[in-house]
């Protein structure tokens, strides 16, 4: 049985406490990072061999920094392990020693500072290790029902930037990426797909915009008549209560906080990052690094292990555990 690889993530942050409450989550799998960052007290095992898990510790496929951890304090010596660390999960992975990988949160800053990251984060650094190939980032719910899946399709740009990076390509994309994902990681036969106007009441008849009119419902009307089951475009305001949901298996939306109010709302500590359109499986817990509380023995590991649930429940649809 192939484990799920946890890489530590920020060594300042709160990744090294997180690790071993991740036995919680009865899920197979390894934290790849360097022991001397983990709590005191933390009762840890090396692994050398994946197929070979310990039992009643923390597995630990090690990986050694160039200094210590301080928290709340990112050691610049130490960016390139964090580096180093993700790019070797990909490797294990690829190569079928691993299931899928959930990453610990990283600091996008620190590693820019301390290692000349070019990446604005994981899930770029993730596409580009796995040759370049489309991706998109989905937020997906895991204690709420019906469940809450949103993509957007822009992401992490200034709003008034929206309406020229959502494109008739992009939008068609983050459709396909997930109506792909929908079958491969979620094991659904026939998704259901919602997307969401970009103005408000999804322009109500040119109203309010008229991109809606001009090009996304022609869009939708053409992969329909390639039988993707895909409703809207909708009214963001009135999709995400739960009889609207039931309508749905994965909500694209417009941009950035169109997607994410909704499922923190409904889901803050149980969201779960997803990357959809890598060849192996990645979750991430749906926090940063929290540097304010780090060390302090206080951080919620629910969202953690949750991701770490996802990445299993993935790896097992995709027949990679």
């Amino acid at each position: 049985m192939r484990p799920i690889i946890v890489t530590c993530g920020e060594p300042a942050g709160i990744g090294p406490e997180l690790a071993p409450k991740l036995l919680a989550s009865g899920v197979p799998f390894v934290w790849l990072g360097d022991p001397r960052h983990l709590p005191t007290g933390t009762e840890w095992a090396e692994v050398t061999d994946l197929s070979t898990l310990p039992t009643g510790m923390l597995p630990v496929l090690r990986h050694d920094f160039a200094a210590p951890a301080t928290p709340g304090q990112a050691e610049p010596a130490n960016a390139q392990g964090v580096i180093e660390v993700i790019e070797r999960a990909v490797s294990l992975t690829t190569a079928g020693q691993a299931a899928g990988i959930c990453t610990l949160p990283i600091n996008k800053k620190a590693l820019k500072d301390g290692a000349g990251f070019a990446f604005p984060g994981h899930t770029e650094f993730l596409a580009h290790l796995a040759g370049g190939v489309d991706v998109a980032m989905m937020l997906a719910s895991t204690t709420v029902q019906p469940p809450c899946r949103v993509v957007p399709a822009t992401i992490h740009i200034a709003l008034a930037d929206v309406p020229s990076a959502l494109s008739p390509a992009a939008l068609e994309s983050a459709i396909r990426i997930t109506h792909a994902a929908m079958f491969r990681d979620f094991g659904l036969s026939t998704p259901r797909l919602a997307v969401a106007g970009l103005n408000p009441h999804a322009g109500e008849g040119g109203a309010m915009g008229t991109e809606e009119l001009d090009w996304i419902a022609p869009l939708l009307d053409r992969l329909r008549t390639e039988g993707l089951d895909i409703s809207g475009p909708l009214p963001a305001d009135t999709m995400f209560h739960a009889p609207a949901r039931s309508r749905w298996d994965a909500a694209i939306c417009a941009y950035h906080d169109q997607a994410l109010i909704p499922i923190k709302t409904l889901d803050f500590a149980g969201g779960v990052n997803v990357t959809l359109g890598l060849p192996f499986v990645r979750t991430s817990p749906d926090h940063g690094t929290a540097f304010d509380i780090a060390g302090r023995g206080i951080a919620d590991a629910d969202s953690a292990i949750a991701a770490l649930r996802m990445a299993w429940d993935m790896a097992q649809a995709r027949g990679t555990t």
